[in-house]
């Protein structure tokens, strides 16, 4: 589904990201991206989604090139995002906003985004006023509307409690799977990613550490000299 290929990007004479390989496959597999703080895994989701231009390196989508198509273009044709902050309406109620999504993008075909997201509780209600948690559960929701292929996730469980980000990434394990789609997250919270992710990669300072499952990850000295070490 997605495949990075020697993937740079600096800003200015900082190095965000260094020839970064990744493929990611759409095996209804959550794929989690985890690293400190400056490791470059948001600029690697503004890469691949079109935010940011790579100085090197390519992102190829189902085989096809795109490394210079915009965001529009990305999203018409099967990849979303959501980001670190709440996108929602606060003066909507929960299922107008999935409705006006739904008819921007011409799918009217969002009840099991409701259900796995758990929402039919609160579709009459105003996202205003409804929790923090369940915000975040609608943000995703609507960049779950149109049935995209790829979803890209920037810490979704953001000023959530662990209990609340374990409780949205069980609910986004659920519907990937549903789906068979393919879906990156970026997430601080290990124990969320370790949990629910059947593949975790590794950035530091901007280059790829490693790849592989929850169980090779924890094992991996690398992994726990550079990151898991100091966040235990």
């Amino acid at each position: 589904m997605l495949a990075i290929e020697k993937l740079s990007v600096s800003y200015g004479r900082v190095q965000a990201l260094c020839e970064v390989d990744l493929e990611i496959r759409d095996d209804g597999v959550l794929h989690g991206v985890i690293g400190p703080n400056g490791a470059g895994k948001s600029t690697l989701l503004d890469a691949v989604c079109g935010r940011r231009r790579p100085t090197g390196g390519a992102v190829r989508y189902r085989g096809e090139d795109i490394t210079r198509r915009s965001v529009a273009w990305r999203r018409r044709h099967g990849m979303a995002r959501s980001f670190q902050r709440t996108s929602v309406f606060q003066n909507l109620t929960v299922l107008e906003q999935l409705r006006l999504v739904a008819q921007h993008l011409g799918d009217e075909r969002f009840e099991d985004v409701i259900h796995v997201m758990d929402l039919g509780d609160y579709l009459d209600q105003k996202a205003g006023r409804i929790a923090y948690g369940v915000q975040r559960r609608v943000d995703v929701a609507l960049a779950l509307i149109g049935r995209p292929q790829l979803l890209l996730m920037d810490e979704p469980g953001a000023g959530l409690s662990a209990v609340e980000t374990l409780r949205l990434f069980q609910h986004l394990r659920d519907l990937v799977g549903e789906r068979k789609m393919a879906a990156v997250v970026v997430e601080h919270d290990v124990d969320a990613v370790f949990a629910c992710c059947g593949k975790v990669t590794v950035l530091d300072l901007g280059r790829h550490l490693a790849t592989g499952t929850p169980s090779e990850i924890r094992a991996d000295r690398r992994v726990v000299a550079a990151y898991l070490g100091s966040a235990a």
